[in-house]
């Protein structure tokens, strides 16, 4: 905790007073956020700075491998649901990208279990890409299949958003688009899903990757 107060402080005497114009506007006009990102909670993958976003542009929902479970309007409590509710029905955002990225433990789980400790809810939530690990089954290399889990896992959220009648809706009416992203921790090269099941490098600045 004394490293986060250091930190916060050093952001309260830097950082806030940079952005400290924005963060008033934030606070008098509320907040207009065009995207929403799904990610995973892994502490390495932090979307802000990957996609170098400033305060108000994008919601965040972060969660065990960057999951969107099926539809499921009932008494349950449904964090990730909730907010994407939020998200879609009332800041009415036009993209939703759903973030994957490489060595996730989540997909770890998914493929060799969860960990002794981490069966309360590890293992039923992963439970929800259960297709994504039988279709990597075929794949020999424990690395080759972890990176292929990984953007399948992508598929499976993308194919549940559209499961939500309000996601689906507004994807058909033009007005919401749905992305996946996989993003290679050690290189810190981010792929983008193309229409025809690839992942692309998204080039930087003159072509660098």
């Amino acid at each position: 905790m004394d490293k986060l107060i250091a930190g916060y402080r050093r952001f309260r005497g830097a950082g806030w007073i940079k952005q400290r114009t924005t963060f008033e506007t934030l606070a008098e006009s509320g907040q207009q956020p065009k995207a929403l990102i799904v990610a995973c909670v892994d502490s390495r993958v932090d979307p802000a700075m990957i996609f170098d976003a400033a305060p108000g542009e994008m919601l965040t929902i972060r969660n065990v491998a960057n999951l969107v479970p099926p539809y499921a309007p009932d008494k349950a409590y449904h964090g990730t649901s909730a907010a994407l509710e939020l998200a879609v029905q009332v800041f009415e955002v036009r993209d939703i990208i759903v973030l994957g990225h490489g060595m996730c433990g989540g997909v770890r789980a998914l493929l060799h279990g969860a960990p002794e400790n981490a069966h309360d809810f590890v293992a039923a939530w992963m439970s929800i890409a259960e297709s994504a690990r039988q279709r990597t089954a075929h794949v020999e290399s424990p690395e080759a299949r972890q990176q292929l889990c990984e953007q399948e896992v992508i598929r499976v959220s993308l194919a549940n958003l559209r499961t939500f009648p309000w996601i689906a809706r507004r994807v058909a009416e033009g007005k919401l688009r749905l992305h996946g992203a996989w993003f290679a921790i050690r290189s810190g090269v981010l792929m983008t899903l193309q229409a025809d099941g690839s992942f692309v490098p998204a080039t930087g600045p003159e072509g660098e990757q």
